[in-house]
């Protein structure tokens, strides 16, 4: 059974409300003032709040603002002495919708049926984000990676602009995506852009987007992926491979905030945020005149070094573990068990390809082993595929 709160300070708005949405089979709480529905919000969970604007000790603007601070539940302001202007700035502060009184019964049961809808796609999302975070897991429990995680609690809540660099295999896309989940903007787009897997003359029209006729294959508008990503978080990985004909462009979209499609001359407000990647040394790169400097320094407000397996080693066996329990329920298969032998072979292995190449391993152990794995299956499976060993 949903459950709403309405916040009014008028005892028959409150009473009349009650009797509607309980014959409604709503649960209903009511709150005589803002403060007081706080204080029923802080300790109970709600589907819908119904709150009046105008209020004693506490305006329902105020109340709408505290209200969003603590949770995403959506809000119908309702007023009897309610302007344009009122209804926008509720709206602009965040309220799900705006009623005036005497309330028209329908309207207010087809909103809050509306709100409702939006309430389950927020916990269908909230359980999704969960789903998600688990898929993104960070594993590790060594000093730099307990740093990394550091940085992230810190760096996530803020539009700070992040650079993370690290050999190839490392989990730089890993430490973007946790950046987002755990930023403001984590219900709103991940737009991921490959820089290194994309020809130069296409790169603008990918980020920018195209008009239609703007080149001989553009047969129709395209938005690109800094409009798609509007209000959530673009991350370029391995920017040090755009073109510097792009770097110009991406330098001018984070300095004003604005875009061009190629082949348009309309200026387009984008509200992005920005996370780069890079195995590349981009001060070497500025050096032979392949990055630009001032780019550079928009997009590096923040950095962050992933570093290579072979430097972590402690977190070999809780990632082989990880990864064993991942490939098994994936394939169906029961989880195999390692032994501490095991643990140590893998951790002579010098591990070129990274984390990456650590998985792979792991997803081959447990397709040709049986049983545990021991010390000898990483020698007949693992080892004869690495030239340089102990």
């Amino acid at each position: 059974m949903s459950k709403i709160l309405v916040i009014d300070d008028e005892r028959s708005i409150r009473n009349t409300l009650r009797d509607i949405l309980e014959y409604e089979k709503y649960k209903v709480d009511d709150a005589v003032n803002g403060i007081e529905g706080l204080e029923f919000i802080k300790n109970n969970e709600y589907d819908v709040v119904l709150c009046d604007i105008k209020m004693p000790r506490m305006d329902g603007i105020e109340v709408l603002d505290n209200i969003i601070k603590m949770t995403d539940i959506p809000v119908i302001m309702i007023s009897g002495h309610g302007t344009i202007d009122t209804a926008v700035e509720a709206i602009k502060k965040g309220a799900y919708d705006y009623i005036s009184k005497p309330l028209d019964l329908n309207r207010l049961l087809i909103t809050i049926r509306n709100a409702l809808d939006k309430s389950t796609l927020i916990t269908e999302t909230r359980n999704l984000k969960k789903q998600v975070s688990k898929t993104y897991e960070m594993v590790g429990e060594s000093d730099a990676i307990i740093n990394i995680k550091d940085i992230i609690e810190r760096v996530a809540p803020t539009d700070a602009r992040v650079l993370i660099t690290g050999e190839n295999g490392t989990g730089k896309e890993l430490v973007a995506r946790w950046l987002h989940e755990k930023s403001k903007r984590s219900i709103t787009p991940f737009i991921e852009v490959n820089c290194a897997a994309i020809p130069s003359e296409l790169i603008e029209s990918q980020l920018f987007g195209h008009e239609k006729g703007s080149f001989t294959s553009a047969i129709k508008q395209r938005k690109g992926d800094f409009e798609q990503a509007n209000g959530g978080t673009i991350f370029l990985d391995e920017i040090g491979d755009m073109s510097l004909s792009a770097q110009a462009k991406v330098l001018r979209a984070l300095q004003e905030n604005k875009i061009t499609r190629v082949g348009g001359e309309k200026e387009i407000p984008v509200d992005v945020r920005v996370i780069t990647a890079t195995n590349k040394n981009l001060k070497e790169e500025i050096n032979k005149g392949n990055f630009r400097e001032d780019l550079y320094h928009r997009i590096s407000v923040i950095i962050i070094q992933v570093p290579p397996l072979r430097d972590r080693k402690e977190d070999i066996p809780l990632l082989a573990k990880h990864f064993m329990v991942d490939i098994s329920q994936n394939q169906g298969k029961p989880v195999m068990e390692f032994e501490e032998e095991a643990f140590t072979e893998l951790q002579k292995i010098p591990w070129t390809g990274n984390i990456r190449e650590l998985r792979n391993v792991i997803e081959r152990l447990a397709i040709l082993c049986d049983g545990t794995i021991t010390g000898n299956d990483i020698i007949k499976f693992a080892q004869p595929l690495f030239k340089v060993y102990q």
